[in-house]
């Protein structure tokens, strides 16, 4: 098979931003249930929340779309210096010792001579992995399913032009609306759109969103304003200049 083009793989870097989606492999139901929905998640706050910020997410039936900022690499280790030896990942064990150079990791464990270093952008990686894993395996015991969920490796692109941010907000809100889920995509359930113009409290980093098209108002009327015309683009979002 061809190889990926390394922009859809790009390395994770603090304070950067990505567009990161993955889907099912054969086009499988990544759900089956809104609990399921509500399990995903559940479990991208538990096990990314303290890596990155979410600025907006969209879930659909067999993949699913979110725009992220990584956290400094000073509030990570901050985090995970904040766990004890047991609680930490093998992963986040290593990176600890790689940063810190003076960390031990647990007494049980041995770093194998591929694994003597991790960097931020591993860790990301692996974390994202964790996330992933733990999806799948409650999806296949709930559903009496085996194997593999996810297609691998999860594509993840650098966001680092204005357009290209503005553009990757759009289009991952009306998601559903291009795949025909519903004829207005500010009426579909299982998006960020709803938590972005709402006034309850969120874990997204909806002020900077606002704040980027000036005020809530314009906020909604680009979006309604530029769906159409993204979706009806020649070219894919990632390639936007």
């Amino acid at each position: 098979c061809m190889p990926i083009p390394k922009k859809y793989i790009a390395n994770f870097e603090e304070g950067c931003i990505y567009h990161v989606y993955n889907r099912t492999n054969n086009k499988e139901p990544l759900f089956l249930t809104d609990e399921n929905r509500l399990y995903f998640l559940k479990r991208f706050k538990e096990v990314l929340s303290p890596f990155i910020d979410t600025y907006c997410w969209c879930l659909l039936p067999n993949h699913f779309h979110v725009l992220i900022k990584v956290k400094s690499e000073k509030t990570i280790l901050s985090h995970l210096q904040g766990k004890t030896k047991s609680e930490l990942t093998i992963s986040e064990n290593i990176f600890l010792e790689t940063v810190t150079k003076g960390y031990q990791p647990f007494e049980s464990w041995q770093p194998s001579n591929n694994h003597k270093t991790i960097n931020l952008s591993e860790l990301i990686e692996q974390t994202f992995k964790r996330f992933f894993q733990s999806y799948a395996m409650a999806f296949n015991k709930q559903h009496k399913r085996n194997g593999n969920l996810f297609y691998k490796p999860f594509k993840r692109v650098k966001v680092d032009r204005d357009t290209q941010f503005t553009m990757a907000l759009i289009y991952i809100h009306s998601n559903a609306l291009k795949h025909g889920l519903v004829q207005n995509f500010t009426t579909y359930q299982w998006s960020s759109w709803q938590s972005i113009i709402s006034p309850h409290p969120t874990l997204l980093l909806r002020d900077e969103v606002i704040e980027w098209f000036g005020s809530l108002e314009t906020f909604i009327k680009v979006h309604k304003e530029l769906t159409e015309y993204y979706y009806n683009c020649d070219v894919s979002i990632e390639e936007i200049d």
